[in-house]
């Protein structure tokens, strides 16, 4: 689904991401964990093909994000930690614009929107303009048009925050479902707790560079994923 092959990222002097190699596979919920300016946000950018890397592969469903953009976006939905939507849209001729950027049927459509619409409680608030979203309505448009197309591969960076318990519950369902359909989810976030109750497999990255990888079970063992966190950060548990 996923596979990142020495992938290097510098800006400047200073290597956001150093060398950093991992492979997702269908079926997987994959959690990336690390520091502020670890490298999690600017690997999320690199696989979208947001922002060009210095050196490395990456492959989405066997195309490189590098030489063939377009077939690799059509297979994936990026999900970013502050949405930068256009305001000046309401919430449901966003959705439609992005449907119509995928090419879904009218039909198709319109259950989606109303699937997930009503699963993140928004229907109610579609009619109205984007600039007056609070950041977690706008978190929750920015959900509804990532899965509206269905992508194989969905990447998400902090996709909790600004989510109120009960979407944050719907979004973890509809995260397993995806992934038991045969997608990958590829996500970063701050909270532990969620990353090692939902998480298939997870990677953790310091200054740029992979530390631990593996099955949640082979990261954490008998400890809890906090724990091994705080250990390799350096700091007292």
């Amino acid at each position: 689904m996923l596979v990142i092959e020495n992938l290097t990222k510098s800006y400047g002097n200073k290597k956001a991401v150093d060398d950093l190699s991992l492979h997702i596979k269908p079926g997987e919920i994959y959690g990336f964990i690390g520091h502020n300016g670890a490298g999690k946000t600017t690997t999320l950018r690199n696989i979208a093909g947001v922002l060009n890397f210095d050196k490395g592969r990456i492959l989405i469903n066997g195309c490189s994000i590098a030489e063939q953009p377009l077939e690799c976006k059509k297979n994936l939905a990026y999900i970013p930690d502050n949405p930068d939507l256009y305001d000046f849209m309401t919430g449901i001729k966003y959705l439609n614009f992005i449907a119509d950027i995928f090419g879904i049927p009218a039909n198709e459509r319109q259950e989606a929107i109303r699937k997930y619409g009503d699963l993140f409680e928004l229907t109610k608030n579609l009619a109205d303009p984007i600039a007056t979203y609070s950041h977690g309505m706008k978190q929750k448009l920015a959900l509804i048009s990532a899965l509206i197309h269905q992508p194989s591969l969905i990447l998400m960076d902090e996709p909790f925050v600004g989510l109120d318990p009960k979407s944050s519950h719907g979004l973890k369902k509809l995260m397993r479902e995806h992934c038991d359909r045969g997608g990958a989810i590829f996500f970063s976030t701050h909270v532990l707790e969620v990353a090692e109750k939902l998480c298939d497999k997870v990677a953790i990255i310091k200054n740029g560079r992979l530390v631990k990888e593996g099955t949640m079970e082979e990261v954490k063992g008998d400890d809890s994923l906090e724990e091994v966190f705080l250990e390799l950060e350096d700091f007292n548990a």
